[in-house]
């Protein structure tokens, strides 16, 4: 689903606090992922997440965008006038990937790539 918004990374003071907030109000289900942290599906099940702890002012939420490739919606941002800020990363051993770039007004969004059937 080439463009679709799949994930959200959500700075918090304190996850668990952040957690029960988002669950109560928006009955997202809050989950702990493989790797101890907490994660979050929204009310549609369509949109995943998780909290990541505030690292002071700079600290801001991430959106990531599907894509079919990384390596070519990098490129297709560079020559839009964006700015790569992290190459491709993989995930794990699962296929999967990540990117993160900024727009040409510096907003700052990731990519994400599923791993390939």
């Amino acid at each position: 689903m080439h463009g679709k918004i799949c994930y959200i990374e959500i700075p918090a003071k304190d996850v668990e606090v952040s957690a029960r907030f988002y669950a109560r109000i928006f009955a997202w289900k809050v989950r702990t992922r493989g790797d101890g942290e907490r994660a979050f599906d929204d009310a549609t099940g369509t949109v995943s997440g998780t909290w990541v702890r505030e690292q002071g002012s700079s600290a801001r939420m991430v959106t990531y965008i599907m894509v079919d490739s990384i390596q070519d919606a990098q490129q297709a941002i560079v020559e839009a006038g964006g700015r790569i800020v992290t190459p491709y990363a993989p995930i794990g051993s699962s296929g999967a990937g990540f990117a993160v770039f900024q727009d040409p007004a510096g907003n700052q969004l990731g990519l994400y790539e599923e791993p390939r059937a």
